[in-house]
């Protein structure tokens, strides 16, 4: 979190919550302070929701969900349709608004919301995902077939580093397939998504559809306790991950669990130079690295070696300052505690015996020198048991190891225990091919630095970067927030039926 907890200041606004359609200020006594990652401006406060007013939230999307899942699938999806529309007219307030709290670039911060909207527009065309299967004639006279029906009342825990865009994986295709929707945003930057939440009401949603609370870990807690919450999606830290996964699976829910990523980038000695280290300088260093598919290990195969000057380059051609700033690559992190963690691992990883090719550590941005800032770093000579390797570092901090061929490369990537993605760059499609069949990750790119799937696939993380069986969006999205029903059916003809209650009334004489 930001800032420690404080009373209520009550000259500062103060974020509020959304339970049963209505925007209102919390009745907590505890506040977080939410600070501008560039220049540490008090911006808002967020308040720790109550326990009842957490329970509120649950009661209204309960009693929503009653008329909701009632609702055509055609007109849950025509909100989303409207909300898709909404979303592009407001998109540069809101872009403003993940940069004054979170700290991205206008730039990234557009990108956040874009990449949100792509769900959206899914979410307006969920009901061919939604059909069920059936089957003429199982035996003679019976048909069978199955519905996709809405589970009830859903949550999502999302983190800060994409305000707009995590929290749009989840309520959309939640709420689209007949579910209600409890949200707890990250308290480091909830205040993109109460616009988001104001637009989608104005997009026609009904009241206690969607609700939303804020908090930290009794939030969570509360979350993976709850009874009637039926599911729980998580995206976030491996710790904080593994805890929701735990505990809410205990607690007899569906959790679909989202967590820490080690990227690699491998670059083949046949790439194109500068395409390939455009991209790894654009997917290490952008977002300031705050991203779970952002690259951290530039895995340099044979004669590649030779480009590691010129990465250096590139790198230190990089613009740090705040987002709003014309210009600028990549801003601040979230916060002064995760720069310290940041700038923290960067030492331990030097008295490790790594070698510092570009240092960001003490970066100073003019006129913001009390902001947030690391700057590109790269580091070689990384042993694979050390910590900033083993560690998921969250900032714009690039690992480089060199192997002499394709197979070292892989089963350095392989040997990896977290497995979100990777990609490779090459000119040569047999590489390609025996890389993507040999390489165990989730998302794999082929020139492509950061391989997103869009919303039509599933965001498909592998081994430790994922618990659960299910995917975010996509089909794996649908079947996470529904539960199948398999109805098989016999109908008689009226002389049929007639002769079988007779023959039971004789049989019973």
């Amino acid at each position: 979190m930001s800032a420690s907890m404080t009373e209520v200041k009550t000259q500062i606004a103060q974020v509020k919550l959304l339970i049963n359609g209505q925007m209102r200020e919390s009745r907590s006594e505890h506040v977080l302070d939410l600070l501008n990652p560039a220049n540490q401006e008090l911006i808002a406060q967020v308040p720790l929701s109550t326990e009842e007013e957490m329970n509120e939230a649950v009661e209204s999307a309960k009693r929503a969900f009653k008329l909701w899942k009632e609702v055509s699938v055609s007109e849950r999806c025509r909100v989303f349709l409207r909300l898709q529309h909404l979303l592009r007219e407001h998109m540069e307030e809101l872009a403003l608004c993940i940069t004054k709290e979170q700290g991205k670039t206008l730039e990234d911060a557009r990108g956040d919301v874009f990449r949100g909207l792509e769900v959206v527009e899914q979410a307006a065309n969920l009901a061919p995902l939604l059909m069920g299967e059936s089957l003429e004639g199982i035996a003679k006279g019976i048909d069978c077939f199955s519905l996709q029906q809405p589970l009830g009342v859903c949550a999502g825990i999302t983190p800060f580093n994409f305000p707009a865009m995590v929290p749009l994986w989840m309520f959309p295709i939640a709420i689209a397939a007949g579910n209600t929707f409890v949200l707890k945003p990250s308290e480091q930057d909830p205040m993109t998504i109460m616009k988001i939440a104001d637009l989608l009401h104005e997009a026609g949603l009904p009241r206690g559809v969607l609700n939303i609370i804020h908090g930290t870990k009794d939030a969570v807690n509360f979350i993976c306790d709850h009874p009637d919450i039926r599911a729980v999606s998580f995206v976030g830290s491996e710790k904080v991950g593994h805890h929701v996964y735990a505990r809410a699976s205990a607690n007899g829910k569906r959790v679909q669990a989202l967590l820490g990523a080690k990227n690699h980038l491998v670059i083949m000695p046949d790439a194109n130079k500068e395409q390939a280290l455009n991209a790894l300088v654009g997917s290490a260093f952008g977002a300031a690295g705050q991203r779970c598919m952002a690259v951290s290990v530039a895995v340099f195969v044979g004669r590649s070696e030779e480009w590691i000057n010129d990465l250096l380059e590139k790198a230190k051609a990089l613009k740090v300052g705040a987002g709003h700033k014309k210009g600028v690559d990549f801003g601040p992190l979230i916060s002064p505690e995760a720069k310290e963690r940041v700038e923290g691992l960067i030492g331990r990883a030097v008295d490790e015996g790594a070698e510092i090719l570009l240092d960001g550590r003490n970066y100073h941005v003019e006129a913001y020198e009390t902001g947030n800032f690391v700057g590109p770093t790269i580091l070689s000579n990384v042993d694979t048991d050390s910590e900033i390797y083993r560690t998921e570092v969250f900032g714009p901090v690039l690992c480089i190891k060199t192997v002499a061929s394709l197979e070292g490369a892989i089963e350095l990537c392989n040997r990896n225990r977290q497995g979100n993605g990777t990609a490779i760059f090459t000119s040569s499609g047999s590489v390609a091919r025996k890389f993507q069949h040999e390489i165990d990750a989730g998302m794999v790119g082929i020139n492509v630095p950061i391989p997103v799937p869009l919303p039509f696939f599933s965001f498909t993380g592998a081994k430790d970067s994922i618990r659960g069986d299910l995917h975010a969006y996509g089909k794996h999205g649908v079947r996470f927030y529904t539960q199948t029903k398999t109805v098989t059916s016999r109908w008689f003809e009226a002389d049929e039926n007639y002769q079988m209650n007779t023959t039971i009334k004789l049989g019973n004489d």
